[in-house]
């Protein structure tokens, strides 16, 4: 339960790893464990995001209760690509590193397929993202653990 629990948390937009890992490590797991954990789970969608949300948008674009809604998503891709267009696969990179609201795997996933950047370009480097993210939080939440424990 405490598996299934950190990785699918860590699937779920806006909480993803900066949940998933002190989710983990609040069950019990292993802050290794945790960490991988929430790794794996972030990273199940990003493929099929980068392949498949356009033709997703599109359809939900006819549904009029949706439209507006899909529209904003759209202009957030772009607005947060502007990094990405500036410095092309790190800007991704650097997107999907800070683990802040707003940023990680699904923004940086969605922003690659608004900006018809590949798979295989986009997919390293939102990996390398998230592994930046996944450590920077594994770090701030066993520091937390230690000052609580105290």
């Amino acid at each position: 339960m405490n598996y299934a629990a950190t990785f699918f948390t860590a699937m779920v937009p806006v909480l993803e790893l900066r949940a998933a890992i002190p989710l983990g490590i609040s069950l019990g797991l292993p802050p290794l464990t945790a960490f991988l954990l929430a790794l794996a789970g972030n990273l199940v969608p990003v493929p099929f995001i980068i392949l498949l949300i356009r033709r997703i948008f599109q359809w939900l674009k006819g549904l009029p209760w949706l439209r507006d809604r899909i529209g904003r998503l759209e202009e957030k891709a772009h607005v947060k690509g502007d990094l990405v267009r500036k410095y092309k696969t790190l800007g991704l990179c650097l997107l999907v590193a800070i683990p802040l609201p707003g940023t990680g795997a699904w923004t940086g996933a969605l922003v690659a397929a608004m900006l018809d950047i590949r798979l295989r370009n986009a997919l390293p480097a939102i990996v390398l993202g998230v592994v930046i993210a996944g450590c920077v939080v594994l770090a701030a939440s066993c520091g937390v653990a230690a000052v609580w424990q105290k």
